[in-house]
């Protein structure tokens, strides 16, 4: 039995205890990158997500941009309180060029 199915037997023996019932969210805020109110570009379809992508231990912040397939960067820091803060928008970069996912349309 490979990992995988040992997690899905897991996962199947757990049940219900497994479900997100327990979990909420909190209210939703308006988050800044530098001073700046974090944006998306109309249709809207940026999904955001958090992720260490440079490496130094704090979540960065990525939203992806519908039209060209630009993915914004958002920096993370903590500040001394332990809040997550983002820093100014940049463009994610690979090999020194605006990294861009082609679209399917």
């Amino acid at each position: 039995m490979n990992r995988f199915s040992t997690l899905m037997l897991a996962a199947a023996v757990a049940g219900p205890s497994l479900a997100a019932a327990d979990f909420a969210f909190s209210q939703p805020r308006q988050l800044n990158g530098g001073d700046k109110p974090i944006e998306v570009e109309s249709p809207g379809y940026a999904a955001p997500g958090l992720g260490d992508v440079d490496g130094d231990g704090v979540p960065d912040l990525l939203v992806g941009q519908f039209r060209d397939g630009k993915i914004g960067f958002y920096k993370g820091s903590k500040a001394e309180n332990g809040k997550l803060t983002f820093g100014a928008h940049q463009w994610l970069q690979a090999g020194g060029e605006i990294a861009k996912i082609p679209g399917v349309w």
